[in-house]
């Protein structure tokens, strides 16, 4: 059994391609990308934090771009693995009713914060995950905090285990702490 981050997913949020630089012709074509790549890698049994902004909610009738009406419950159908989820800005109104705002694990020896939004970190622990920024960064580093971005944005459309976010931390002190942009640009 393993452990998976990820955040921003946003199925069937077709605006959010042309935002964060996705390279999908269509939104379907997104989704269908984003089920295959969770489940090449997370298996049945396999725990996921997913770090907000799972779906997005689209109305009959809506506003050009925002996708097909769905409900989380059709992508959950479809991805392996025992999904908790922390709320993103856009898990509100949509179907999922994701109430956990944040959360703090223990995974290698680490306690680790979980948030959606960089700006509610918790410079308490020294590994802060986070999603919501999308393409822009891949990881900071505040006092003695590394704050790890898992959005798939940054991640080529993949969760990533704690294995991997504890190289991309190495890496960065390696690099001499200089923020580090996303590498699927």
């Amino acid at each position: 059994m393993n452990t998976w981050f990820c955040s921003d997913l946003h199925f069937s949020h077709w605006n959010i391609a042309q935002y964060a630089h996705r390279p999908f012709k269509t939104v379907e074509q997104m989704n269908e990308a984003l089920i295959r790549n969770w489940n090449s890698r997370v298996k049945k049994h396999d725990i996921v934090f997913h770090l907000g902004d799972f779906c997005f909610r689209n109305s009959a009738g809506g506003k050009e771009g925002e996708g097909t009406m769905n409900k989380a419950e059709d992508y959950l159908d479809k991805l392996n693995g025992h999904i908790t989820f922390i709320q993103g800005n856009h898990d509100k109104n949509n179907s999922l009713n994701a109430i956990i705002k944040h959360a703090v694990i223990e995974l290698a020896g680490q306690e680790i914060f979980l948030v959606h939004n960089p700006e509610e970190i918790n410079t308490k622990y020294k590994i802060n995950l986070v999603g919501h920024v999308h393409d822009l960064w891949k990881i900071k580093k505040i006092n003695h905090s590394y704050i790890v971005n898992v959005g798939v944005d940054v991640n080529n459309w993949h969760p990533i285990n704690i294995n991997e976010i504890l190289a991309i931390i190495a890496k960065f002190e390696k690099d001499g702490n200089g923020q580090h942009d996303t590498a699927n640009k």
